[in-house]
C-alpha cells in the first residue's frame, strides 16, 4: 500500500526489512550500539561486521546512543547505503514521556538520513518488541511523526529531500494497523 504526501510516498511493506531496497534503513537500537535481539540482531548480522565497527567508533567518541537519538553508519551488505541507528523507548505506562521519546526517534531518524542525502528511508515498528510498547499506539505516533517530518522536509518551492518512507513490518497485525491508519487519511 503507498500514498502520497507532498510528493513524498508513504509505503507499507510487509517483509524482512535487511532485505527492503532503500537508501536508508532503521534500526531500532539499543544504547550501547553493539547489536542485540530482534530487528536490531537481523541488522547487524545481514550488515556484516562493518556496521559494528563503525558503531563501536561512535560509542568510543560519544558513549553510545541516548534514547530519541540517531546515528548514521554504513549499511554494510544490506540493500542500502546507511544504517540510521536510533533507541526507542522502553514502555513502562505511558505517563513517563514515552510517546515523545518515540516521536523523536522517528524526527531525528529522518534528520540524520537527510543529512547524508538519503531521499529513500524504511523504518521497522520501533520499541514494540522486546521494548514492550503497544502496537497500535507505536504506529499512531510513527505516522504522525513521519507526516510531521515531511511538511519539514518539503521544500517550500514544492522540492522535497524525501522520495519515500516506508514501514517495513514484520508481522501481519503491524501491517494491518498501518494501512487502517494511512487508509483513514483518504476519509
Amino acid at each position: 500500500m503507498e500514498k502520497r504526501i507532498k510528493n513524498v510516498t508513504l509505503a507499507i511493506i510487509r517483509g524482512d526489512i535487511t532485505k527492503y531496497a532503500t537508501d536508508a534503513i532503521v534500526n531500532a537500537a539499543n544504547s550501547s550500539l553493539l547489536g542485540g535481539g530482534g530487528v536490531d540482531g537481523a541488522i547487524h548480522r545481514a550488515g556484516g561486521p562493518a556496521i559494528l565497527e563503525e558503531c563501536r567508533k561512535i560509542r568510543d567518541r560519544q558513549g553510545g546512543c541516548d534514547t530519541g537519538e540517531a546515528v548514521v553508519t554504513t549499511a554494510g551488505r544490506l540493500p542500502a547505503k546507511f544504517v540510521v541507528h536510533t533507541v526507542g523507548p522502553v514502555y513502562q505506562d505511558g505517563s513517563k514521556g514515552e510517546a515523545e521519546l518515540l516521536k523523536r526517534c522517528y524526527l531525528n531518524s529522518i534528520q540524520a538520513a537527510v543529512k547524508v542525502s538519503a531521499r529513500r528511508i524504511s523504518f521497522p515498528n520501533i520499541s514494540t518488541g522486546i521494548y514492550g510498547y503497544p502496537k497500535k499506539e507505536a504506529a499512531e505516533v510513527a505516522v504522525a511523526a513521519v507526516k510531521e517530518a515531511i511538511q519539514t522536509y518539503a521544500g517550500h518551492s514544492g522540492e522535497t529531500f524525501l522520495e519515500e518512507v516506508a514501514f517495513v513490518c514484520y508481522d501481519e497485525e503491524n501491517e494491518r494497523l498501518y494501512r487502517q491508519l494511512l487508509d483513514q487519511e483518504g476519509r
